[in-house]
């Protein structure tokens, strides 16, 4: 009779983990149960915990590979469905759950990484009011961080040469969604901000699904916008989607569109509040004239001109020095009203459309005299006014060229 043959350990943990990484039904295994004794090894990036249900428990490990493709952060008691291969550990003998995808069992993980980075970020203060930066109330640059494509950067430098022509528009184009996209608006962002090229920062894009406007929920981007010094106003998506970018932003727009309504004035409205300023001003000039005339007409008529020659020297006094009084009063109040007017002449005259003419733009008018805003509007051999800050040309059109 044959004697038994004698394993060591390891040729027993080995044997028993061929047998299992043989097996071809625990090479891809789904278990769903509850994160315990969970472990995150910040320096290799491995993650090791264990799952368990109302009866039995089993250790697993999420190596960096994997883990560092969650977008959420597992908890003790998070139900987990998670995805891998039964192999054994052979130093200790243990069999274990290998990790290589885990989702959170009920709520999504891209929902679930949104409340666990904006709880956290909101505990650090990064969406306190008093942070928010005031928008400049006249900007001369306007930095537009989106991408260079598609009706967003369209539609804002739309509204910004209907509204206020005079400030310029700085686009920095980026990715706005996939692999890179939240990189690349960190980069923009910090660029903007190395160069002081700016007065405000418009970051965003149009609509999409939460999986599109992800890079917009990423922390980096998130911490970039707080630690901006330019105003930023977040424009992400439509108006029913809420980015954790909308959060830490110094104000958020419903709409890229409203964004740029948000980050320039309207010329219409500047000039009719200086036409309001300019006749109020003078409204208060003309009305304290006539109150410093009427308070003269009553001391000329007082009973002090008819009493005895004393008397009339005394009054006579008072009245040089309230005469006095009154025009240094009313030399002050000219000089500064002048002054104000002055400031608002300039004003008016900084919005005035010959201005934007003598910085090289031209209006262009067909024999209609109507503005002729694109290509579409004109043919060839048609007869065209170009009217510059100095003069008026009259034009033939030879061709017509379309951008594409």
């Amino acid at each position: 009779m044959n004697a038994p043959s004698v394993l060591t350990i390891s040729q027993l943990n080995m044997y028993v983990k061929s047998l299992l990484d043989g097996d071809p039904s625990l090479n891809r295994v789904f278990v769903s149960g509850e994160v315990s004794n969970f472990t995150n090894h910040y320096r290799s990036g491995h993650l090791y915990l264990s799952l368990k249900d109302e009866k039995c428990v089993i250790k697993a490990v999420m190596f960096s590979s994997y883990a560092s493709r969650l977008r959420f952060e597992p908890k003790d008691g998070m139900k987990v469905l998670v995805r891998g291969r039964v192999s054994l550990y052979e130093q200790s003998g243990q069999y274990q759950l290998y990790i290589e995808d885990m989702q959170p069992d009920g709520l999504g993980a891209l929902n679930l990484a949104y409340e666990q980075l904006k709880e956290k970020l909101a505990a650090e203060g990064l969406f306190d009011t008093n942070k928010k930066q005031p928008l400049p109330e006249f900007p001369n640059k306007v930095g537009v961080i989106t991408s260079p494509t598609g009706a967003v950067i369209h539609d804002i430098q739309q509204i910004m040469a209907r509204r206020y022509p005079l400030a310029e528009l700085i686009l920095c184009p980026v990715k706005v969604q996939g692999e890179g996209a939240a990189e690349q608006v960190v980069q923009a962002i910090e660029l903007f901000n190395r160069k002081k090229a700016v007065d405000v920062l418009i970051v965003g894009r149009g609509g999409g699904s939460m999986e599109d406007l992800w890079a917009f929920n990423e922390e980096k981007v998130a911490r970039a916008v707080a630690a901006s010094s330019i105003p930023i106003i977040s424009a992400v998506g439509h108006e029913t989607d809420v980015t954790i970018c909308d959060f830490v932003a110094d104000c958020r727009a419903a709409t890229p569109s409203a964004a740029a309504e948000l980050a320039v004035p309207d010329q219409l409205e500047l000039k009719d509040t200086l036409r309001s300023y300019q006749f109020t001003l003078t409204h208060l000039i003309r009305a304290r004239m006539r109150n410093y005339h009427e308070q003269l007409h009553r001391l000329v008529a007082s009973k002090s001109f008819q009493t005895p020659q004393t008397r009339v020297a005394m009054e006579t006094m008072r009245l040089d020095r309230y005469t006095e009084q009154l025009s240094v009063a009313m030399k002050r109040k000219t000089e500064a009203e002048a002054h104000r007017l002055s400031k608002l002449s300039g004003q008016l005259h900084t919005l005035s459309p010959l201005q934007v003419l003598s910085r090289g733009y031209a209006i262009i008018q067909d024999k209609n005299q109507q503005t002729i805003k694109s290509t579409a509007q004109v043919c060839t051999g048609q007869q065209i006014t170009v009217t510059l800050s100095d003069g008026v040309l009259d034009c033939t059109v030879d061709e017509v060229k379309c951008n594409e």
